[in-house]
């Protein structure tokens, strides 16, 4: 049994531990904000497309070792299918009641767990700890702003509802 890779076993270990904390810096925030997809969502995601990552180039540099040339590989075609998955799970944190919708945010972080997920699989640590960053900065920083702002005001002539509409001949005359 051949256990040799093209990316050294060290390295392999080092992306996915750098995609686990990716993920679970993410999710720590959800969880302790009491939310559905948590700790372990974000950590799973971002770990899945890391995985995901390393075997498109391990097979793609595997092929190319072979003499193939990496055949009709590409790399980035893996990468597209990681991102239309995690935005499929990410819509399913999201629901619309009236005119709230609910789970944006986590849906959005959870699209972000994957997207670091897949820097560190690809052995982008400075990109992934950069957008990290900036993610956990505008999260917890935009949280606490929102606390300060006023609520927004409803306009007098706001729009009602389809539903809200009575139909012609259910209106009664004046006398």
């Amino acid at each position: 049994m051949d256990l040799s890779t093209a990316i050294p076993v060290w390295d392999i270990a080092a992306r996915l531990a750098a995609a686990a904390v990716c993920g679970a810096a993410l999710g720590l925030d959800r969880e302790i904000r009491g939310k559905a997809a948590g700790l372990r969502t974000h950590t799973l995601v971002a770990i899945s497309a890391a995985v995901t990552t390393l075997v498109a180039l391990e097979l793609y540099w595997g092929m190319a070792g072979k003499g193939t040339g990496g055949g009709d590989m590409d790399p980035t075609r893996v990468i597209q299918g990681i991102a239309q998955a995690i935005g499929f799970i990410s819509a399913g944190v999201m629901f619309r009641a009236g005119t709230t919708v609910r789970g944006a945010t986590t849906a959005a972080l959870i699209w972000m767990a994957g997207a670091l997920g897949i820097a560190c699989g690809a052995g982008f640590y400075v990109l992934a700890g950069m957008a990290l960053a900036l993610c956990l900065a505008v999260t917890i920083v935009f949280s606490y702003a929102l606390r300060w702002m006023p609520e927004p005001a409803k306009p007098a002539n706001s729009i009602k509802p389809a539903n809200s509409i009575k139909p012609a001949n259910s209106i009664k005359p004046e006398d």
